[in-house]
């Protein structure tokens, strides 16, 4: 039994590089601006407002504080036999993708540079989705010499896809892979060897998107999933809290069949399954290498349901199988889950901070009565060392257009809440893995609505009380919130899914796998 080197050129640049001290005077300095603004400030002419705002200080500051303890300390090393080589099946997951991009993932699992037995079965869903390629999926799965499994009764989505295939399966190990995620030669002799401990369940990879440089969207797609897969990723693995991803993955059967399988009652099934095999003590790793290459979504509007999805299945997790209420759970990783979770609740607080400006615009509502001056004196510091500790423990990868994005998708995290609040259900759809083309503006009204009323409230303000400090500040307040939001809207107007993303260097390490 080996331990895998940590200077391995497929394994993401550590995140362990930020110092302990680093970290530790960023949380001061956080608590300082808080206690500042909650305590020491004297408050505006609302309570209620000040309120409002504090409510959204507090969600802040565990972010924070979630985010420091997740990049604490070096990431862990697993034990890894090289040796053990027991039979996999691997899933391919398929409801109406484009044959040729199937044919793709199934040639990469028959590639596989592994000892064991592998067997490769498509899992065909196109049939109970209506899609009109199922037959040519069975087709295709006959020609290149695999198994297909077509359901012809619906239920449970892809989880119910893969439950059904369970049920007709018997290795040990079980490969999930997207029809769209082409896995590397190596992808099995660099996961299957974590299993040596009898009590790792799952052993996860990061989603690449090979097509990140293609356009504005997949870009952008990209840069956030770099920082998820970077030092996030890397950081829950230590507190034994890496989750399943939906794709590139491998699950122990024993494991599964414990849980009843994946979980069908959430559109977020991988994130749920994990959940429930960590609090029966099962354990995970997380491999940060790419071992396979899957594709980002390429129009806005695909993105948009892509992460109205995530957040909806994760919402979810709060309010119905809260992780502070389950008992076989670690407080490490109850802490974990609920940081994963409640980051979809950033919308509101974005909303809730995009108000302020705007109130004081049209009513002359303040939070604090205290100088610019005061103020910049504590936040300044605050929120440059808090981006500078984001950045070192990113390696420097993270983007603005990463920041716009998950700022800008406030309103589709809103309607997640809603949708979970008011129990409206909510379908589970796959990613869309052709361009779609058109003006996906619709999808930024609030957005554009915001743009408009900073413009008009602003100059109500500026008629009002002339360029005071409050204005300037208020001003600038709302004219950053604009900033941030422009990318969504330059990414959901007409033709910008055709435009050339600049070119950026992905933060994983990729080896090209010759065809």
């Amino acid at each position: 039994m080996t331990r895998r080197p940590a200077n391995d050129p497929a394994h993401l640049p550590e995140q362990a590089d930020v110092k302990p001290i680093l970290l530790m005077v960023n949380l001061i300095v956080a608590a300082v601006y808080f206690a500042a603004i909650a305590f020491w400030f004297p408050h505006g002419s609302s309570t209620i407002v000040f309120g409002i705002f504090l409510a959204g200080e507090i969600f802040h500051l565990w972010q924070l504080a979630t985010y420091l303890y997740t990049v604490w300390g070096a990431p862990p090393e697993h034990p890894f036999d090289a040796t053990l080589d027991p039979a996999v099946d691997i899933f391919i997951t398929v409801a109406g993708e484009p044959v040729d991009l199937v044919a793709k993932t199934i040639a990469g699992a028959q590639r596989q540079d592994y000892a064991g037995e592998v067997r490769v079965v498509v899992l065909n869903d196109g049939l109970v989705a209506g899609k009109e390629n199922w037959h040519d999926i069975e087709l295709l799965a006959a020609r290149m010499g695999v198994a297909c499994i077509t359901r012809t009764e619906p239920g449970g989505a892809k989880a119910g896809n893969v439950n059904h295939a369970l049920r007709q399966r018997s290795a040990p190990l079980v490969a999930i892979l997207d029809a769209d995620h082409v896995p590397e030669p190596q992808f099995l002799s660099r996961t299957v060897g974590y299993f040596c401990q009898d009590r790792v369940g799952f052993v996860q990879s990061p989603q690449y998107y090979a097509n990140h440089g293609k356009n504005y969207v997949t870009g952008g797609a990209w840069e956030q999933q770099d920082l998820f897969f970077g030092p996030i990723l890397t950081g829950k693995d230590r507190t034994g809290s890496a989750f399943m991803c939906g794709t590139n993955v491998v699950i122990r059967r024993t494991a599964l069949d414990e849980v009843g399988g994946l979980c069908q009652t959430n559109i977020a099934e991988d994130f749920l399954t994990s959940l429930f095999l960590h609090e029966r003590g099962w354990q995970s790793v997380y491999v940060p290498e790419v071992l396979a290459k899957g594709l980002a979504p390429e129009d806005f509007l695909s993105y948009y349901k892509q992460q109205h999805r995530w957040a909806r299945g994760s919402l979810e997790v709060i309010f119905k199988y809260n992780p502070l209420l389950r008992r076989g759970l670690t407080w490490g990783q109850r802490i974990q889950y609920l940081a994963s979770a409640s980051y979809y609740l950033t919308g509101a607080v974005v909303l809730m901070n995009a108000l302020l400006p705007l109130l004081f615009f049209f009513a002359g509502i303040t939070v604090f009565t205290i100088s610019t001056n005061a103020l910049a004196a504590v936040f300044i510091p605050y929120i440059c060392l808090s981006l500078y500790v984001l950045q070192r423990s990113s390696a420097f990868s993270y983007t603005f257009r990463a920041l716009a994005f998950s700022t800008g998708s406030f309103w589709l995290q809103l309607s997640a809440l809603a949708g979970v609040l008011t129990g409206r259900r909510t379908a589970f759809a796959v990613t869309s893995k052709q361009q779609l083309s058109g003006s996906f503006l619709h999808l930024v009204v609030p957005h554009l609505l915001y743009l408009a009323a900073t413009c008009l409230g602003l100059g109500i303000a500026v008629a009002r009380d002339g360029v005071t400090a409050s204005v300037v500040t208020n001003g600038s307040w709302a004219a950053l919130t604009c900033v941030l939001f422009l990318p969504m809207i330059y990414a959901a107007s007409p033709g910008r899914t055709k435009a050339a993303a600049a070119a950026q260097r992905p933060h994983l390490t990729v080896v090209d796998q010759a065809a």
